[in-house]
């Protein structure tokens, strides 16, 4: 089984090609402070490097967010349309389960509070454990927000090691993760309709709260 994974829930947007649970390549671009839009390159980068053709792939993998919300509509625009157009499975998963799934080094068990920028002073978090090393990993709670100072507290009372961006393990959502998840029967990742599937923002974009207070009502769908 050819499998492509995606994440930009980050301003970095990473990519990885699996055979079955084998990582056959991987790429990371920058999804900011470009002229073009660097994603669908990498992915290409990323599907030559390790001998697969699109028409190949049999499954999608994408990183469903919480984080920013232009690089994870790129993402799930690249992740929807090469499912749809080839008919083929699309599935979704926490990006801050990434964070933890993706480490270079295989997590040891234990609980792990994946942490990610949320801006305006708070982070996105998550409580994700691992039952071993190179074992199974999930979601204990869907994503929050938390004010950035209540973060080492919420893992303290948890019990948990943080995960993130300047925390006691330095990490970032990372497409390679898909491989330790697949391995360990892939619980965490979400069979979505391409057609309909959206990531979760976490929170509403600038642009659209911006009009719903100007309009005093909810901005249309589509």
């Amino acid at each position: 089984m050819n499998v492509l994974a995606i994440d930009a829930s980050t301003y970095t947007g990473t990519v990885a090609v699996l055979r079955d649970t084998t990582l056959a390549a991987e790429r990371e671009t920058a999804m900011r402070g470009r002229d073009v839009e660097r994603l669908m390159p990498a992915v290409a980068e990323a599907l030559g490097a390790a001998g697969v053709v699109p028409d190949a792939l049999d499954l999608i993998v994408c990183g469903a967010g919480p984080g920013s919300f232009t690089s994870l509509r790129i993402a799930a625009s690249i992740a929807k349309g090469l499912a749809f157009s080839r008919q083929i499975p699309l599935r979704a998963v926490s990006s801050l389960v990434l964070m933890v799934a993706g480490l270079e080094s295989a997590p040891a068990a234990g609980r792990y509070v994946a942490v990610l920028d949320a801006l305006r002073g708070e982070s996105y978090v998550q409580v994700i454990e691992s039952s071993a090393a190179g074992g199974g990993i999930r979601a204990l709670e869907p994503p929050r927000i938390l004010p950035n100072g209540d973060v080492d507290a919420f893992a303290e009372s948890q019990g948990a090691v943080a995960v993130g961006a300047g925390q006691r393990v330095v990490a970032a959502p990372h497409a390679r993760g898909v491989q330790r998840l697949l391995a360990s029967g892939g619980a965490e990742l979400a069979v979505v309709d391409a057609a309909s599937w959206e990531p979760d923002y976490g929170r509403l974009a600038e642009a659209q709260v911006r009009w719903e207070a100007a309009h005093g009502r909810p901005l249309p769908p589509g």
